[in-house]
C-alpha cells in the first residue's frame, strides 16, 4: 500500500493572483486597491515604514492571515516594498514605492468623504430618533 504525502501546508509559495486589468480604468483601480484593507494599508505606511506588527497595531481587526495576503498583493501590485532586515527570521519593514505615493490623494479623498459621511449619517440618525422615538 503506498502511502500519500501531502506538502505541509504553506510549504510552496502561492502563484501570484491574477489581475485582470481591461481596458476599464475603474476596473484597474478596483483590481489594484479595491477592497476594505489596501486604503488603509497605503494611509498607514504613508505616515511612516512599519513592521507588520505596527500595521496590526493600528489595524485590530485585521486577521494576521489577511493582513499578510494583502500586503503580498500591494507588493505584487508595486505599491508595497517589503524590506527584509537580516536574516531570516529578521524583521520585515513595509514601506510605500514612488508609485504608492501616487494612490495618496485618493486616499485623502476617501477619508474627507468618509469623514462627510459619518457626519451626515450621525445627523441623519438623530433627527430620525426626534422624529420616531420609538425607533
Amino acid at each position: 500500500m503506498a502511502a500519500h504525502k501531502n506538502a505541509r501546508q504553506g510549504a510552496y509559495r502561492r502563484p501570484a493572483r491574477r489581475n485582470a486589468v481591461t481596458d476599464c480604468p475603474l476596473t484597474a483601480a478596483f483590481a489594484a486597491v479595491g477592497g476594505k484593507w489596501k486604503l488603509i494599508i497605503v494611509y498607514w505606511l504613508s505616515q511612516e515604514d512599519v513592521h507588520f506588527g505596527g500595521l496590526r497595531r493600528r489595524m485590530t481587526s485585521i486577521s494576521h492571515k489577511v493582513l499578510t495576503e494583502q500586503l503580498r498583493e500591494l507588493e505584487a501590485d508595486d505599491v508595497v516594498r517589503r524590506v527584509p532586515l537580516g536574516s531570516v527570521p529578521a524583521p520585515v519593514m513595509y514601506q510605500l514605492t514612488d508609485y504608492g505615493r501616487t494612490l495618496l490623494p485618493l486616499v485623502e479623498s476617501a477619508r474627507t468623504w468618509g469623514r462627510g459621511h459619518i457626519e451626515r449619517m450621525l445627523i441623519r440618525n438623530k433627527e430620525r430618533s426626534v422624529r420616531d422615538p420609538m425607533r
